[in-house]
């Protein structure tokens, strides 16, 4: 899995996507956090706080990692390389794991540099350091937990056709539907609400970044990501034939 985890990195910063993602990541925040005028800009939020940011990120990474994992698998079926991928001795988890792994250590790359908004918000405050840095630190966490969500739905979804786009667009709805689909469908639930609710990763997501870290909402995200990538492998299986 090592050698098929660092094939994968090797991939995407051997070709423009690597950066690209990492770009697109950085700018988009950036200007919208920084530079746009609206709700998510800090400067003019008045509070020393990140929570415009955990806001964003989630919708810009509905697109951005489906772009990432687009190509897992639909570009070995199209080039016809999983046959060969499959003659390595290497079980099909471990081919799981090894894309996912990949993509996802580039996406966790993606948001290293983010931690600069920490510091300059931090020295924004009145009095300088004036920041929940619990709540931020929970909401990173969150961040990572709903990143292994999406990746895993991109890799399986890449499994579903060799044409990428087509990859793409299922991925990107069913990121939409767990992350927000939910928390619309609640508000027709009545009694039910925050029951249909919990299905969804926003709220999960939501309720780490206030700070304290339940164990209901990390065995939530596992769960999707078990999920997910096992649905993968018993799909490379039918494939393996």
């Amino acid at each position: 899995m090592k050698a098929l985890l660092i094939r994968e990195i090797k991939s995407f910063f051997g070709s423009p996507i690597g950066y690209l993602v990492i770009a697109i990541f950085l700018v988009l925040n950036g200007l919208f956090l920084w530079v746009f005028e609206g709700d998510y800009n800090i400067l003019n939020s008045g509070f020393a706080d990140l929570s415009p940011f955990f806001t964003l990120a989630p919708w810009i990474l509905i697109f951005l990692i489906p772009a990432v994992t687009m190509r897992s698998f639909s570009d070995e079926k199209k080039q016809g390389t999983l046959e060969l991928l499959f003659t390595r001795p290497l079980s099909i988890w471990e081919i799981v794991n090894g894309k996912f792994f990949g993509a996802l250590t580039l996406i966790v790359l993606a948001l290293l540099p983010t931690i600069i908004y920490v510091v300059v918000v931090s020295q924004l405050g009145n009095p300088p350091g004036n920041i929940d840095m619990g709540s931020t630190l929970a909401s990173y966490f969150g961040l990572l937990f709903l990143i292994a969500g999406y990746t895993a739905i991109g890799v399986f979804t890449s499994t579903l056709s060799e044409n990428q786009i087509v990859a793409f667009i299922i991925s990107v709805f069913f990121c939409f539907i767990l992350y927000f689909g939910f928390e619309e469908l609640a508000l027709y639930s009545g009694s039910f609400s925050n029951v249909v609710a919990s299905f969804g990763m926003d709220y999960h997501f939501k309720s780490m970044s206030r700070g304290v870290i339940d164990t209901r909402d990390i065995i939530y995200f596992t769960s999707i990501a078990v999920f997910f990538l096992s649905l993968t492998a018993y799909q490379l299986k039918s494939l393996k034939g």
